[in-house]
């Protein structure tokens, strides 16, 4: 590499991202975290991995374009671009406001805009880039009670799919990546009789590590990758094969 390459995990001080953020720094990279909420936790993050945070909202254009700025002007340009930050507002539809509907969709999928924007002119002319999208197990086989969810994390599949086709000519990769059931604090936190009856359906007999995605999304924003666009690795221990 002619320079350290900068890496941006968006929801990157928590779960996944974490794993993600952290994972990408020991492989030395330079990484930014972004965070949306919880100062406390994401200054935490900060403290105990060195890797620097950044507030702001993902579904925000503006606010995102802001904050890459500042991004930028910390660490330098940013080659890659991990698209991992996401809420979850569940409910049956037939019950869900438009509020919840919406709140899901600016984050999970009006942020594939937000936050890719600013950044693919950057790196299309330097002939290099790689953007990585967590989506989820329930974006591919759909869900009860997330139909909100469900749709934006399809919806990022669809993203992918076109932005890789634009992309490949300037270098840039464009991938998807769809966990299923992973052991982070939101997972584990199901009470212990639903968590068994998750782990029950899943064929390799127990939820997934966050550093299992975390590795995949390392070898996605490799050199190695370059051949691999428009794909979606899927994650989930055989519980669902598109």
């Amino acid at each position: 590499m002619a320079r350290e390459r900068v890496a941006l995990v968006t929801g990157g001080t928590r779960g996944i991202g974490a794993a993600i953020a952290k994972h990408l720094k020991e492989k030395g990279y330079k990484v930014a975290a972004n965070y949306g909420g919880r100062d406390e936790a994401a200054h935490a993050f900060e403290a105990e991995t060195g890797i620097p945070v950044f507030k702001f909202d993902v579904g925000d254009p503006a606010a995102c374009e802001a904050g890459i700025k500042v991004v930028e002007g910390e660490l330098g340009p940013i080659d890659i671009l991990v698209n991992n930050a996401g809420i979850t507002r569940d409910g049956a539809f037939h019950k869900m406001t438009f509020e919840k509907w919406q709140a899901v969709i600016k984050t999970n999928l009006d942020s594939m805009f937000a936050v890719t924007r600013p950044l693919i002119d950057g790196m299309r002319a330097r002939g290099f880039g790689r953007i990585v999208i967590i989506s989820s197990i329930n974006g591919q086989k759909g869900q009860a009670g997330q139909t909100n969810y469900s749709a934006a994390k399809a919806g990022v599949i669809g993203f992918a799919k076109a932005l890789a086709q634009e992309s490949a000519g300037k270098g840039i990769t464009v991938n998807v990546v769809a966990p299923g059931y992973i052991a982070t604090e939101m997972v584990m936190a199901v009470p212990e009789d639903i968590r068994s009856r998750i782990i029950a359906t899943i064929p390799v007999g127990r939820l997934g590590e966050a550093d299992e995605i975390a590795c995949a999304v390392e070898f996605l924003v490799g050199d190695e990758a370059g051949f691999i666009t428009g794909s979606t690795l899927t994650i989930n221990g055989g519980q669902y094969c598109p």
